[in-house]
């Protein structure tokens, strides 16, 4: 892998991981595209993405850390992220073996999960209930489950986590704002366990002269997810989300289309 491809993937890695686009299936696509399918490189630099909306969110974070101790709000706060949490964790623990095994493998599977998940996305949009949680700190316990029950669909590649958590956070009756906000809240913890695991899984073949790739994939991939997270937040808040919905329908068949023409 040169440092440019590195760079390229960091750069895809952290536009795609906040938005509703699915970054796996992107990463799993440029792969494919590159003639790249690198694990340990994958995994390392989803880390970059989580420092980030670490970093944007520090303030915040660490006064719910310092609070804990004493803060009812802080520890709700905490509490209400882990019931989010809990479901994902129960459904990577039984069904991860098999989604990637099986469905990272399939084309097929990222285009249908793309299409599937605009056309919701758009339905969503214009049907949801009327909001009631403008403060994504504020969230009902209740509403946090079902949020955490539909980032369970974004074990699937094209699915989208924040896209599964945005959208459940919209029939859950967040406004747009607060429903993205809670889906970076949500990232942290679900992204941080699923960097553990896969980190566990690929630590043999995180040798030194590899290190050059990944801290360039790192770097742009932090960078890059730092650019979008506040301007993404700004852009839902008067725009909504139904261009990510096309952007995901037209992607989708535009898969189908470089698969029928042999490109894929």
């Amino acid at each position: 892998m040169t440092l440019f491809v590195s760079a390229l993937l960091g750069v895809i890695q952290g536009l795609t991981e906040f938005l509703p686009v699915s970054s796996t299936a992107h990463l799993l696509l440029a792969g494919r595209a590159l003639g790249t399918d690198d694990p340990a490189f994958t995994v390392m630099i989803q880390l970059g993405s989580i420092l980030a909306v670490v970093w944007v969110y520090r303030e915040k974070l660490l006064q719910v850390v310092r609070g804990l101790p004493s803060d009812p709000d802080a520890r709700r706060f905490a509490a209400m992220l882990l019931v989010a949490f809990m479901p994902a964790v129960v459904a990577g623990a039984l069904l991860s073996g098999f989604i990637t095994s099986v469905l990272y493998d399939s084309p097929q599977v990222i285009a249908v999960a793309f299409i599937v998940g605009g056309v919701v996305m758009l339905a969503v949009e214009r049907f949801r209930p009327e909001p009631l949680v403008s403060n994504p700190d504020r969230t009902p316990f209740g509403r946090a489950l079902g949020i955490g029950l539909c980032q369970m669909l974004a074990l699937i590649p094209g699915v989208s986590r924040s896209g599964a958590t945005i959208v459940g956070g919209l029939m859950m009756r967040l406004e747009r704002p607060a429903a993205a906000e809670f889906s970076f809240f949500l990232a942290i913890p679900t992204m941080t366990a699923a960097f553990a695991k896969s980190l566990l899984e690929v630590r043999g073949q995180l040798v030194p002269e590899r290190m050059l790739e990944i801290s360039v994939g790192f770097a742009f991939a932090f960078l890059a997810s730092l650019a979008v997270i506040r301007p993404f937040l700004r852009f839902v808040g008067t725009a909504g989300f139904a261009p990510f919905a096309w952007y995901r329908i037209v992607a989708g068949i535009g898969i189908f289309a470089a698969l029928a023409a042999g490109w894929l």
